[in-house]
């Protein structure tokens, strides 16, 4: 009898220990395919985390779109049924309004510019509204500045006249290619190759990557035009039941870690980029650059004649990233 009651306390005492060696287990969830620098990133998220961490905390990339799109994947995080969500900042702003103000076009003037905003004031500012929707933003990813992608030359302000764009749904996006002089047409991302064949679309916009990758060129894009109109980020939200499951000692080096991966992502992205330009240069794909100055003057009259106006404090703190990074 007492050789059992010794086994039966050494089991007790060997249980909790196992389950406190058990690895805690994070699903992160993202549309790109496993080909994109996006999922690279992830996975270097996942890295850094497991090594900061000592394995206490893995991650598991679902990528594809396998659990869905970008709304949908936000609000299971929202709703605590996927511990990680990833959108772009356009698609949290329908959660997050006063985020519209990173719509708009020509907000910044550089990738550190806009990496310090959300590092800093403007992420403070997202942060304290996530956590009243049961979310918490623990990085960003970014798809960075876009570009027009056209099956015919756009070299000044008057070739956009007429033009049918396939844009972002914000509006941001759509007040600066209606300024342009550009028809703006919703559309889901995956139809936008079968649209350019069909003629319903002459063009649209995304980081220069994603021309290359998707093959925009066998559609019937023969340009690339460097308007750099927008900057987009990819918040990464993790739900409050996913974040309570951390403890209290691992929370800090986990969010530096994903805050580490991220940063290699916005390497691969460059990269990524740099690579698809030349790539495209290779099949006959034209580059031009456009007066900037131009379109920047047309999107502002725009925005004053609608009285478009954003929140003061993150204006002011939109301000602050401008004045830090020059």
């Amino acid at each position: 009898m007492k050789k059992l009651l010794a086994v039966a306390l050494l089991l007790m005492l060997f249980v909790p220990c196992a389950e406190a060696a058990r690895p805690i287990t994070f699903t992160f969830a993202m549309v790109d395919n496993e080909q994109s620098n996006y999922y690279k990133g992830a996975q270097a998220i996942a890295a850094a985390v497991n090594e900061a961490t000592e394995g206490k905390i893995k991650i598991n990339v679902r990528a594809g779109g396998t659990l869905g799109g970008e709304a949908d994947t936000l609000d299971m995080a929202i709703q605590g049924d996927l511990d990680i969500a990833t959108c772009a900042n356009s698609v949290l702003a329908n959660y997050i309004k006063e985020m519209a103000i990173l719509d708009q076009a020509f907000l910044w003037d550089s990738q550190a510019q806009a990496n310090y905003a959300v590092t800093h004031e403007v992420g403070a500012l997202i942060q304290e509204k996530a956590l009243t929707h049961g979310i918490r933003v623990i990085g960003y990813m970014e798809s960075g500045f876009r570009d027009v992608f056209a099956k015919r030359p756009i070299e000044k302000m008057a070739d956009f006249n007429g033009l049918k764009i396939r844009t972002m749904q914000n509006e941001g996006q759509l007040q600066a290619f209606t300024s342009f002089g550009a028809n703006p047409i919703a559309l889901a991302a995956g139809e936008q190759f079968t649209a350019l064949q069909q003629g319903t679309i002459d063009a649209c916009e995304n980081a220069v990557s994603n021309c290359w990758i998707n093959k925009f060129y066998e559609a019937g894009v023969n340009s690339v035009i460097n308007t750099k109109h927008c900057f987009v980020y990819i918040p990464i939200c993790i739900s409050s039941n996913a974040w309570e499951r951390i403890p209290e000692d691992l929370r800090d080096t986990f969010v530096a870690a994903v805050a580490k991966g991220c940063e290699q992502q916005w390497q691969f992205l460059n990269e990524s980029n740099a690579e698809c330009t030349e790539s495209l240069k290779g099949v006959g794909v034209k580059f031009y650059d456009i007066d900037i100055n131009e379109l920047k003057a047309a999107y502002a009259a725009r925005q004053k004649a609608d009285g478009t106006a954003y929140d003061p404090t993150w204006v002011a703190a939109v301000e602050a990233a401008r004045a830090a990074v020059k």
